[in-house]
């Protein structure tokens, strides 16, 4: 197994496709990296000597990932409800935050739904 960023990529993928389970780089973050570092996209991870990994890994280092951003996104967050913005808000609420429709939808952000306890005809 190799490990880049602190991850361990599975075997069985493609260099493309095993470079998404870091977070914060998707299929064209990874595809950016591989055309940097002169490696064929569909070569399997087990495949790559230890010199090409650590080209990765060198090309990798170059971009927030991981733990830095996941850190820089909570403090964004936050900044936004220290301000008290209409977006720090609704994140506070666990609403909903770029103008989505609440009546009807929304069930991931605000949960399951809470039936009316008592309601007679």
């Amino acid at each position: 197994m190799a490990r880049i960023a602190g991850i361990n990529l599975p075997n069985g993928k493609h260099t493309e496709i095993a470079l998404t389970y870091i977070y914060g780089v998707g299929r064209s973050l990874s595809q950016k990296v591989l055309d940097t570092v002169k490696i064929e996209r569909t070569r399997k991870i087990e495949t790559l000597s230890e010199t090409e990994l650590d080209l990765i890994r060198e090309e990798v280092k170059k971009y927030i990932v991981e733990w830095d951003l996941r850190r820089q996104i909570s403090w964004n967050i936050k900044r936004l409800q220290e301000i008290r913005c209409y977006r720090g808000i609704r994140h506070q609420k666990r609403l909903p935050v770029r103008w989505q429709n609440t009546k009807t939808n929304s069930r991931t952000r605000k949960g399951k739904s809470v039936a009316i306890a008592g309601k007679k005809k």
